[in-house]
């Protein structure tokens, strides 16, 4: 009995042993932490753009369904409450979008930082900082937006006829279930941005 207890007290010693070395293992050192900090700097727009869509997203709903509510009020009041309603949201929007931008910065080390640990060693950290701040990374950034903005406006333009078409299709179909009259139906979008209170002002 006492050199089975032995044997387990050393084996119990062996497992701690390798559990501290494990984690000590784990633990990224000094350097590597600087580097996963550096990559996450670089993606800090993208998080902070994500955080704002987040909550972009929810308040585009609710604009489009306070579209279709406003053709209940009364017309000399319609355009007064449009601009209220639109005014609340953006208020909405630029205050939500703060707080969550900043919530997302916080966690984002915490988050995606252990991701960057496992997948990266630290020569491919450094690689990747070298191509974020290689000039052709930095044009092809510059080149994004009016590569997506020439495919949204084809895009729109070559589907217009058709979303319209199955737009009043659906918008007939919900009236005739609802029994209501139906309204003029909404148009397919004419630019590649969603259908959000204007924002610009309030970025920083």
């Amino acid at each position: 009995m006492k050199f089975h207890l032995k044997q387990l007290t050393v084996a119990a010693a062996l497992l701690l042993a390798f559990g501290a070395q494990a984690q000590t293992a784990a633990a990224p050192s000094a350097a590597k932490k600087e580097l996963i900090a550096k990559v996450l700097a670089f993606q800090q727009p993208g998080i902070e753009s994500l955080a704002r869509a987040l909550v972009e997203q929810p308040a585009a709903r609710m604009m489009q369904g306070a579209g279709a509510a406003l053709q209940q009020v009364p017309a000399d009041k319609r355009e007064a409450t449009a601009k209220a309603i639109e005014a609340d949201v953006r208020k909405f929007v630029d205050e939500a979008s703060a707080l969550t931008r900043d919530k997302a910065v916080q966690l984002a080390p915490t988050t995606i930082g252990p991701m960057l640990d496992e997948k990266f060693n630290e020569d491919e950290l450094k690689q990747l900082i070298a191509w974020f701040e290689s000039p052709v990374n930095k044009k092809y950034q510059q080149m994004g937006g009016e590569m997506q903005n020439a495919l949204g406006q084809k895009l729109v333009a070559e589907m217009r006829g058709a979303i319209e078409g199955r737009l009043k299709t659906l918008e007939q179909g919900v009236a005739k279930r609802l029994g209501l009259s139906p309204q003029p139906a909404p148009t397919a979008p004419t630019t590649t941005k969603p259908v959000t209170p204007s924002t610009s002002a309030a970025k920083k």
